[in-house]
Parts: structure tokens; C-alpha cells; sequence
């Protein structure tokens, strides 16, 4: 008898329990669900339409005809996306990883600082990142101007005459690349030096004590503990300069020279200046692919590097 009614309290906890987690259940759902809507609407329901539009021969605004993968095909085939794409991963290699290693090495300098001068060389540092990319355009526009720039008297002493910078074809990228880091460093820098100010003085203050050299310790205590924000930086800027569009289009004069065509450039002028909106989804698809791919292996490696330390 005893057996039997320890078994039915056990029932009935059980039941109670199974009842309880439904309600958590519910109520969790009830918190995310708005973040889902908002989420599928904004985000799913346009990757799905685009998708979807790249399997057309459409207009970017209205019906069109159903074409299956010639749009992909003829993607491949098109001579003006190969440029467009090695030019998109030039511009990667020339700022992911220079931006990532120039803010760490300025936050590991600002990080000595203290009081007020610490804050203000931040400040200098974080102020051309929330510029707007036209101030951006005009500030370098002046400065690299072919007549009056500034930055032609070195370029004159060292070539011996002004250099129309940005209509050299071999400079364009490396000093759109330049301006690029000098705009967005600020942010990494920023992050770096959140990441720097969440390593314990005592860790430091500890290898000092045992002897430990400035190299020692960034090598053994610093590298190792701000490695996940360093992950963190490099995946954001991935993200961000695959879509490089602004600079490029701006600084060379609207876009319209094709040996500096980007991925984005390419979406844009067959989406919005040539309408054909089937063939620029082909692209965004594509280049949409890539950054996920890229983004995905390139994070998964470094956390993996980062787990073996």
C-alpha cells in the first residue's frame, strides 16, 4: 500500500512537473516569438523573394519569366563578375586583416594610457568612423586632388609629378583599401579595448613578479585572452568590406569604370540603373553564398586555433 501511493506521488510530481515545463515553454515562446516575426519579415521572407527573383528573367518591380539557373549560368560565363569578384577579394585582403592588426596594436597602446588622455586619443581615433562616407569622399577627394591635394607634394617628390590617384588603375583599390582602414579602425579599436580592459592588473602584476617581459606577456597572457574579440573583429570586417560599395562607386566617379566593378556595383547596376532585377538577385544570391561560406570556415578555424591555445 505504501509502494502504491509512493508511486502515485511520484505520478503526480512528475505530472506536475511535465505541466510546469509547458508553461515555460509557452511563455518562452510568447518573449521570442516577436523577435521571429520581425526577423522573418525583414530578414527570411526578402532572402526568400530574392531567391526566388534570381530563377527569373524579371524587372526589379514586377512580373517576369521563369528561367530556372540560366541566370547562374550565364553569371559564370559573364567576364565583367570574375572582375568584379577578384576585385571584391582584393579589397578583403587589403583591409580584413591590416584594419584587425592596426586596432589591436593601437588599443594596446591607448590601453596604457590613463584619465583624460586616454579618452581623448580614443576619441580621435573612433571620430572618422561615424562619419558619413560623403564626408569620407570629400576629405580624401581633397587631399589626393591632382591640382591642389595636399598629399601631391609627397606623391610629386617621390614621382616627380602630381598623380591623378584615384584614375591610376593600380593605386585605386590599395588607397580606397587606405581610406577604408582609416575610416572603420576606430570600431575595431573599440572593441579591442573593451576586450584589453576585461584582463585582470593582477594576471600582469603576477608575471611581473616572475620575471615576465612586455612580449611575454602579450605572447602568454594578453594574445591568448583577447584572442575570441580578435575572432569576433576579423568575422565582422569580413562581412563588412565583401560588401564594399560606397567608396568604390564614389571615388571612382559614379561607378562607371568596370575594371573597378564590385559584387554590390554589379547588384546595383543590373538591379537599379539597368531594371533587370532577375539577374542582380543572381548576384546578391551568389554573393550572399560567399560571405556565408566565408564568414562560417573563417570563424570556425579561428575558434579552433583559439581552443588549441
Amino acid at each position: 500500500m505504501a509502494v502504491s501511493d509512493a508511486s502515485g506521488a511520484t505520478t503526480g510530481v512528475a505530472r506536475k512537473s511535465s505541466r510546469y515545463n509547458w508553461s515555460e515553454v509557452i511563455v518562452a515562446a510568447l518573449f521570442v516569438l516577436p523577435f521571429i516575426v520581425v526577423y522573418g519579415v525583414i530578414f527570411v521572407w526578402p532572402t526568400i523573394q530574392m531567391v526566388w527573383l534570381s530563377l527569373h528573367n524579371a524587372p526589379l518591380i514586377g512580373p517576369g519569366k521563369w528561367v530556372g539557373f540560366d541566370n547562374y549560368v550565364k553569371l559564370f560565363k559573364d567576364r565583367l563578375f570574375s572582375v568584379a569578384f577578384w576585385n571584391t577579394a582584393y579589397f578583403v585582403l587589403l583591409t580584413v586583416v591590416p584594419s584587425t592588426i592596426l586596432g589591436l596594436l593601437i588599443a594596446l597602446g591607448i590601453n596604457r594610457l590613463k584619465g583624460w588622455a586616454q579618452s581623448a586619443i580614443l576619441a580621435c581615433f573612433f571620430i572618422p568612423h561615424i562619419l558619413p562616407v560623403s564626408v569620407v569622399f570629400r576629405i580624401w577627394g581633397w587631399m589626393f586632388d591632382s591640382q591642389f591635394g595636399i598629399l601631391q607634394y609627397p606623391i610629386e617628390a617621390i614621382t616627380g609629378d602630381h598623380l591623378p590617384v584615384f584614375r591610376t588603375l593600380p593605386l585605386f583599390m590599395p588607397t580606397v583599401a587606405w581610406i577604408t582602414i582609416w575610416w572603420g579602425v576606430g570600431f575595431n579599436i573599440l572593441l579591442f579595448i573593451a576586450g584589453l580592459r576585461n584582463i585582470s592588473p593582477e594576471i600582469y602584476e603576477a608575471s611581473e613578479l616572475d620575471g615576465a617581459t612586455r612580449w611575454q606577456q602579450f605572447s602568454r597572457i594578453t594574445w591568448p585572452l583577447i584572442w575570441p574579440v580578435t575572432v569576433l573583429v576579423l568575422t565582422i570586417q569580413l562581412i563588412l568590406q565583401f560588401k564594399i560599395f560606397d567608396q568604390v562607386y564614389l571615388f571612382g566617379n559614379g561607378g562607371r569604370v568596370d575594371a573597378t566593378m564590385t559584387l554590390v556595383q554589379m547588384i546595383f547596376r543590373n538591379a537599379f540603373q539597368k531594371n533587370m532585377g532577375g539577374y542582380g538577385a543572381t548576384v546578391a544570391v551568389v554573393l550572399f553564398a560567399i560571405i556565408v561560406i566565408f564568414s562560417v570556415l573563417q570563424y570556425q578555424l579561428l575558434r579552433a586555433r583559439g581552443g588549441e591555445k
